[in-house]
């Protein structure tokens, strides 16, 4: 069977990979071994969080399905930070796992020039340096000018339960072993990590009455700006904390450990650590939090967060059985750590490329993240430049200054990984542009310039920005005085009259939309997601405006190629650490370089020069 793209891999990268290639106009093979498990959320039932919500709400704007396949299976929001500024909030939500499951493979169902092929990828067929297409186990051979790899955490995977292990990339369900050792075999620069995942609860086995409760947000936001309201009844999560027993107990069992026994040699992610690193790493600390989340609205099992682990099943019983409210808890399913291949994403290029072998793409946990969420901002990114690569067309590159994809390729691509990576709202530098709230602003029109969005989405983005800049005039033509703000309820101080447009008065903290609207005859009503975009917008202008300004400069010199730079040690006085992590990285232009680890103002003039006189 030919086609223009195959994905190896239906987890949350792959998903999203096919969906972008397909809607390029590319035809596309999605390879599962289990069409059933396309879109599973294999850990936590939630989709989000700080900084991961911004990648959401991105993909979301590039026409991705995550974001309206979260929001058709919502059953709690919570906007994280609330009570900071808007451009470090993170909207999140737990979800019901069957229903979200459902809407991935219904969205893909939807998708005309998508084919979904069931078998285990045994190896690619390599000719020279190129690849051309997956072999599969049982003999069939897909070919295609482009294949994205999206094998989550099955390359050559082990599952640990206590001091057992088993081969698996996920509980009861096969490792990709023949792919793993081929892409070893190859030379590519691979090494090893690993994630966990906690036990599943009975929830009826608890006590909830004794919990604290943590109720759904009131406010009606949903994560898709196409989501016009939400469509399920909402559940409370519950909170409960381990304590002196429970870290005791923990302590006790560490000889069963994979984590100390040596069984294990992959790192962990550090933003996430089980529950045996919490306990290790913060001794000191009488607790920590357990966030008990439901699992789906007819489904009786509990996501405990915050409580990964490999110990052992009987460690695992009293360990929860010492908390508040789960004295009597049932364990569905056991706590594990699952360890992993991944490729060194110094090997990529910035459109997820791997650079020795023509037409390969890498997306996902391969890559060396964590979380569904990077999973499926790179799915996009790997999908839509395999489409392109497939098509004859130019790749497409997203901007750290404009994008957390941008953030987050670059990120991977040039500083490669020690451990796996998750996005943070720290990790962007230009923070204040990139909100979760206005990623439809940012990135939707340049989506559609490359061919990635649908022509209703278009259309929709079309008529919200209409309906934003005409807002916008009628906030900066607006003119109003501090004495009309306080006529009408605002708490300025009265300033002798002195009038200010609407669009600055909203600089003051005391003024709100509600205040300016007032002030303003006849003012057309606006949709109240365009509303709170475009106040927050005038209340960062100031400090936008300096990082435009800081941009300019930076851009003037950084789009300078390094094309004709094929090995570093011909840069005169750059140190042996740096040939080696730029040889690694190979930044396409002085931008990217600056950003390699170690990369030192000097080194850069020095490549700079270099380069123009190679040019």
């Amino acid at each position: 069977m030919d086609f223009d793209v195959i994905i190896v891999g239906g987890g949350h990268a792959g998903s999203e990979a096919a969906a972008a290639a397909a809607r390029m106009g590319a035809r596309v093979a999605l390879l599962s071994m289990d069409r059933r498990q396309i879109g599973v959320m294999s850990c936590n039932p939630a989709i989000g969080g700080l900084g991961k919500g911004h990648l959401v709400r991105e993909v979301d704007a590039c026409d991705g399905i995550m974001a309206r396949a979260a929001d058709a299976a919502a059953i709690h929001h919570r906007m994280l930070n609330s009570s900071k500024g808007a451009a470090v909030q993170g909207p999140r939500v737990q979800a019901d796992r069957r229903l979200y499951r459902d809407a991935v493979q219904a969205m893909l169902a939807a998708e005309s020039n998508l084919e979904i092929v069931e078998g285990m990828a045994a190896r690619l067929i390599v000719k020279g340096e190129r690849a051309e297409g997956v072999e599969l186990e049982d003999g069939r051979r897909l070919t295609a000018r482009a294949v994205v790899l999206a094998t989550g955490t099955f390359l050559g995977a082990r599952l640990h339960f206590g001091l057992d292990s088993v081969e698996g990339g996920r509980i009861e369900e096969r490792a990709a072993t023949a792919m793993a050792v081929q892409l070893r075999d190859l030379d590519r620069p691979m090494a090893r990590l690993k994630t966990g995942t906690p036990p599943r609860l009975d929830g009826r086995t608890i006590d909830w009455s004794r919990l604290a409760r943590q109720p759904s947000d009131d406010d009606a936001w949903t994560f898709s700006a196409m989501t016009p309201q939400r469509v399920l009844p909402q559940l409370a999560c519950f909170i409960t904390r381990t304590n002196s027993e429970t870290h005791d107990v923990i302590r006790k069992g560490l000889d069963r450990s994979p984590l100390f026994s040596g069984a294990i040699e992959g790192s962990g992610p550090r933003y996430c650590p089980s529950i045996e690193d919490k306990v290790l790493r913060f001794g000191d600390r009488d607790g920590h939090q357990i966030f008990l989340e439901p699992e789906g609205l007819d489904d009786h099992l509990i996501y405990p967060n915050g409580i990964s682990t490999s110990l052992p099943l009987d460690v695992q019983h009293a360990m929860l059985r010492s908390m508040e409210g789960l004295e009597a808890v049932e364990i569905v399913r056991p706590g594990y750590a699952v360890e992993y291949d991944h490729i060194d994403p110094r090997a990529l290029d910035p459109d997820l490329r791997l650079r020795a072998m023509e037409g390969v793409y890498c997306a996902g946990q391969l890559n060396g993240t964590t979380g569904y969420e990077e999973a499926a901002a790179q799915g996009l990114v790997a999908g839509a430049n395999a489409a392109a690569f497939a098509l004859g067309r130019a790749p497409i590159l997203w901007d750290r200054a404009t994008s957390y994809i941008g953030v987050m390729i670059d990120d991977l691509t040039l500083q490669g990984v020690t451990e796996p990576y998750r996005m943070l709202t720290a990790r962007a530098e230009y923070r204040l542009r990139l909100r979760a709230d206005n990623a439809g602003t940012r990135l939707t029109g340049w989506a559609a310039e490359q061919g990635l969005v649908s022509n209703a989405r278009y259309m929709f983005h079309v008529e919200r920005e209409t309906a934003r800049e005409q807002l916008r005039t009628a906030w900066q033509d607006a003119t109003i005085s501090s004495r009309e703000l306080r006529a009408i309820g605002a708490e300025v101080n009265d300033d002798s009259g002195v009038r200010r447009s609407g669009w600055d008065w909203l600089r003051f903290p005391e003024v709100g939309p509600s205040h300016i609207a007032a002030s303003i005859e006849g003012s057309a009503p606006v949709a109240n997601d365009i509303v709170a975009e475009l106040a927050q917008d005038a209340r960062y202008a100031p400090y936008v405006e300096r990082q435009e300004q800081e941009l300019a400069r930076l851009r003037a010199d950084s789009a300078l190629r390094l094309d004709r730079i094929a090995d570093y040690r011909a840069v005169g006085g750059l140190s042996n650490e740096m040939i080696e992590r730029l040889n690694k990285a190979m930044p396409t232009d002085l931008g990217r370089a600056s950003q390699v680890r170690g990369v030192t103002p000097a080194a850069l003039t020095a490549i700079m020069l270099h380069a123009r006189r190679a040019a």
